[in-house]
């Protein structure tokens, strides 16, 4: 009885399965989002002084928008279907999800004057046009044109969120809320697909 005893103790002091399980995960998520928010700083290393700070910069704003605008569009779904308690919520992030889409665009055409600079300066737009210009006609075109589209669409979703307050999930104004949620959805994609451009763009020649 006492080894019994003893033994029962030693196995309550061990973690169990479920606790190793869930230490795993979230350190491993831990981890995930340290190395995704990590990824700007790589443009520190490279060996172009408008590169270092530029695309530090825009890649910090870019990243960070796109994150608070795919956390926000996630969000349209649930809101989308009536869930009045996350209204106010939404209201914040639409609000974020479009100051950040500014600074996104705003530090997106300062690069961009470096990028279309002449093959003189080694521009990435000239030796892209030279060596492969399907990335330039494909890649550079729907990144220059949809990451535009976030902003508008994100101050007008702010903008109605606001304007109706919780009024937005009564019945009349349901065309309204559906509205807004595919609004916070098409901001979400353009975000995403520009920020896969971009990165792509980026790792076949950078500034």
């Amino acid at each position: 009885m006492v080894q019994d005893s003893h033994t029962d103790s030693v196995s309550r002091d061990l973690p169990t399965q479920l606790d190793i399980a869930r230490t795993c995960i979230y350190g491993l998520s831990i981890l995930s989002v340290g190395l995704f928010l990590f990824l700007p700083f790589i443009n520190l290393l490279h060996p172009s002084p408008w590169q270092r700070w530029m695309g530090t910069i825009h890649g910090c704003g870019s990243l960070l928008a796109t994150i608070v605008a795919v956390y926000a569009g996630h969000l349209a779904f649930p809101l989308l279907r009536g869930v009045g308690k996350i209204l106010p919520q939404m209201r914040t992030l639409t609000f974020w999800a479009s100051l950040l889409a500014f600074l996104a665009i705003a530090s997106g055409n300062w690069a961009y004057m470096r990028y279309r600079a002449g093959a003189e300066f080694g521009s990435a737009r000239a030796w892209i046009k030279a060596n492969t210009p399907l990335v330039h006609f494909i890649f550079m075109e729907y990144h220059e044109f949809s990451v535009l589209f976030t902003l508008p669409l994100g101050v007008a979703c702010t903008w109605i969120l606001w304007q109706y307050g919780d009024a937005i999930l009564e019945k009349q104004n349901r065309s309204v809320l559906a509205v807004t949620c595919i609004g916070l959805m098409a901001m979400m994609f353009f975000a995403m697909g520009g920020l896969v451009t971009g990165l792509g763009i980026a790792k076949i020649h950078a500034l």
